[in-house]
């Protein structure tokens, strides 16, 4: 079988949402499957003196109008969020909690957040807001609410960015194929044109 895309992402990322939601198609047109793997932005900058290059990016007028614009040559719903940026290791957490569990409920589970805060603009900084979108989801609240502060699992999401950093990855979304890193959803087209006829 083919190698997996690994698809690394920030929960507070608009260009993170807009790959989110084009990723597993793009993936099965090629019969690839999808790694999915939150990490969270501010603590993998840290070890560099907290220089948050992308976040400060995503803060710039041209961001928010880009973010809206491509989401609207998408065809996806969107709108700019707001506080921007929010803490998103709650969010993270819960995400890996479940991935080591049930991948797929942990995909639904990401874009159950995706969609809360960059289509209906709630806090998912709030532990509140998580546990209503892993309810809906038939998730068990109060293991997800667990999640949120176990040691094991916060150790376990350190190591997974520490993994992203160590493999290269410097921001969100990025992508991992073949060993071949691709960031930004820009880079789709490229990234399927490798998987069409390989390295260029």
């Amino acid at each position: 079988m083919s190698a997996p895309i690994d698809f690394y992402f920030d929960f507070s990322s608009p260009y993170g949402y807009l790959a989110s939601e084009q990723i597993e198609a793009l993936a099965a047109r090629h019969g690839r499957a999808v790694m999915w793997h939150a990490i969270v932005l501010d603590a993998q900058f840290q070890p560099q003196g907290g220089v948050k290059i992308p976040l400060a990016l995503l803060r710039t007028e041209y961001a928010r109008r880009d973010c809206e614009r491509s989401a609207a040559f998408l065809g996806l719903p969107y709108q700019t969020p707001s506080p921007y940026p929010v803490h998103t290791e709650h969010a993270a957490r819960a995400f890996q909690w479940l991935s080591d569990r049930n991948p797929d409920e942990a995909r639904a589970f990401a874009h159950g957040v995706f969609r809360a805060y960059f289509v209906d603009g709630r806090n998912i900084s709030e532990p509140a807001v998580l546990l209503e979108i892993a309810g809906a989801l038939g998730l068990d609240r109060e293991e997800v609410s667990n999640a949120f502060s176990d040691l094991a699992t916060k150790a376990r999401l350190k190591a997974e960015i520490d993994l992203a950093e160590a493999r290269g990855v410097f921001g969100s979304p990025f992508f991992i194929v073949e060993g071949e890193g691709f960031w930004g959803p820009d880079r789709l087209p490229q990234l399927e044109r490798w998987l069409e006829s390989g390295p260029f």
